[in-house]
């Protein structure tokens, strides 16, 4: 089985979707025979590479109500705190994730992308970094047991900026306006967070009809 994830760094669902598919995997006896690829989106291509409003500003946008998205931001970060996670939302500063895909594309292909992917999701929600700067970047990689040079060398360059626009057709060519998107076989299921224990549903229902 194989579960394909649109997801976007700056997105605390995609985070909240990846504790709940790990868990559904722990659950599943047949996890060893499903394989994980994270795919691209950008929730805002527009956004740049530097640092600029923090992600209360952008998401009230100008003249907004401030405390609004404060209360919003304090309910989903409960709700990643029963998943385990610790998301600090109100201080996080929303930047282009290109090159963050273009990472993560580079550790698929190293068989390294779990990592790396939890290394960005907690690099942002967590400890509020620049998942655009290029030396986090590299230091993420690194932490993710890449080689943070060779991650340089990936991030100087253009290489795997067309990995990152193929997933990004392909989640327009099947529908996905939002993440996370999951797809099993091929097979849009869900957008949003799955709760695990549907999910665990899902998987031994798949695996009960390959068999059948």
């Amino acid at each position: 089985m194989r579960i394909d994830i649109w997801s976007d760094v700056i997105c605390p669902w995609c985070y909240i979707g990846k504790r709940r598919l790990e868990t559904a995997l722990a659950d599943f006896d047949r996890a060893d025979q499903v394989t994980v690829v994270w795919r691209a989106f950008q929730l805002d291509p527009t956004l740049s590479d530097q640092v600029g409003p923090s992600a209360i500003e952008v998401m009230a946008g100008p003249g907004g109500d401030h405390s609004h998205v404060r209360a919003r931001f304090a309910e989903i970060s409960r709700i990643g705190a029963a998943d385990g996670l610790e998301l600090r939302l109100g201080s996080a500063y929303p930047v282009n994730t290109f090159d963050a895909h273009r990472v993560s594309a580079w550790a698929r292909e190293l068989g390294r992308q779990d990592a790396i992917v939890e290394a960005l999701l907690n690099g942002y929600h967590t400890r509020n970094l620049n998942i655009a700067d290029h030396a986090v970047l590299a230091d993420l990689a690194a932490e993710a047991g890449l080689d943070r040079g060779q991650a340089l060398e990936v991030l100087d360059g253009d290489q795997y900026a067309d990995d990152v626009r193929t997933d990004l057709a392909e989640a327009r060519s099947i529908g996905a306006r939002g993440v996370p998107t999951f797809a099993l076989n091929g097979r849009k299921f869900q957008h949003g967070p799955p709760e695990a224990a549907s999910l665990v549903r899902l998987l031994r229902a798949t695996a009960s009809a390959a068999t059948a």
